[in-house]
């Protein structure tokens, strides 16, 4: 496991070949991960795939991103202007 404030996980769930696959990602303190992962482990419908920091971090942006723009939409937040934006890299 790596060592990191929490360890994510993604776990695909089989449900049944005409439904398909449920993807969940949970967010599991390190102290817990391991004993998680073997439960997990020990289902043999469940597939698990640990992510690397990196990629962790780039879901955590992204989901980041998409909250800001649900709050935008819903008018609790203006958005920014493009160009105001661009100026400021």
């Amino acid at each position: 496991m790596p060592k990191s404030y929490e360890t994510i996980v993604f776990i695909s769930l089989f449900i049944t070949k005409t439904i398909g696959m449920m993807k969940v990602l949970l967010e599991i303190p390190d102290n817990k991960a391991q004993s998680i992962m073997d439960v997990l482990h020990s289902i043999s419908y469940i597939k698990t795939t640990s992510l690397t920091e990196s990629k962790a971090k780039l879901l955590k942006e992204i989901k980041q991103a998409v909250d800001e723009i649900t709050v935008i939409r819903t008018g609790k937040k203006k958005a920014r202007n493009a160009e105001d934006f661009l100026n400021e890299l």
